[in-house]
């Protein structure tokens, strides 16, 4: 990490974060001295990241929180997480995106912003199990009045997790009887021995019946959910298309992802890949 005076405090939390993992732990004076800010500062970041629930404070610095495989974020906890990174993510998957396309998107804070992006691409059938995803296509059309080539949205039924995703036999019925060009799916965690992952049993069957009815499957996620695994398995990386992720994600990462994956798109460089 560089020292930068004027580093956003979500910039700062950020690598605050990323140097946790990767050491086990820091101390409050060796983020002082790195990040270029002030003992007050630091402390004020860590209570934040602390109160997301990402890492445990201890005395003189902080430590990961060990996370069971089962440990499943609410929505507002996750959405306050690399917001910088998700929305580069969204702006690139968005240029995946045809006009006149059916496309699916799954519950997640990456294709929430993802929503954003698409709300002005005309005439889309958007297919969601996330309430989140639905209001922003929504509160769009109420803001703007009916409009010609303005979103079909088909939201299906079922129970809601803390994601405010809608799973379980009914979501899982509805998605059954669909078929769309496009899924555009955010994960818990992403490994190579482990596919995509969720903590939720019944997010995961949901989840495999959005893989099976798309014809391409397009994996948003940010360079944090390398490596992490969930209780349940529902997709291997090979039935991915593309991964969409940011500059965060490591070479080393990247080459192992590449050998399993037709396409890796990482946000804000260039992409050799063919269009989908």
């Amino acid at each position: 990490m560089s020292e930068n005076q004027n580093l956003l405090a979500e910039q700062r939390r950020s690598l605050i974060l990323d140097e946790v993992r990767r050491r086990g732990g820091v101390r409050v004076n060796e983020l002082t001295r790195k990040l270029g800010v002030s003992d007050m500062t630091v402390r004020r970041d860590l209570d934040a990241l602390a109160r997301q629930g990402v890492l445990e404070k201890v005395h003189g610095g902080a430590v990961p929180v060990v996370e069971a495989s089962t440990h499943e974020p609410g929505f507002e906890a996750k959405s306050g997480l690399e917001l910088t990174a998700k929305e580069d993510i969204a702006r690139a998957a968005a240029e995946l995106v045809a006009p006149g396309s059916a496309i699916a998107l799954s519950g997640g804070t990456t294709t929430y912003a993802l929503a954003h992006q698409l709300v002005d691409v005309p005439d889309l059938t958007v297919v969601t199990n996330s309430v989140r995803v639905a209001d922003v296509f929504h509160a769009a059309q109420r803001t703007t009045g009916p409009r010609q080539g303005a979103a079909t949205v088909v939201l299906t039924g079922g129970v809601r997790t803390p994601s405010d995703s809608l799973v379980g036999p009914v979501a899982d019925q509805a998605i059954g009887a669909l078929h769309f060009d496009v899924l555009f799916l955010g994960v818990h965690g992403i490994s190579v021995e482990a596919g995509l992952s969720t903590p939720n049993l019944a997010e995961a069957e949901t989840n495999r019946r959005l893989v099976q009815s798309a014809r391409r499957v397009v994996v948003v996620a940010d360079h944090t959910k390398w490596g992490v695994v969930g209780l349940s398995s529902f997709a291997a990386l090979e039935q991915v298309d593309t991964l969409v992720t940011d500059a965060g994600l490591e070479r080393a990462a990247r080459a192992e992802i590449a050998e399993h994956l037709r396409r890796l798109v990482v946000a804000g460089e260039p992409d050799e890949g063919a269009d989908i």
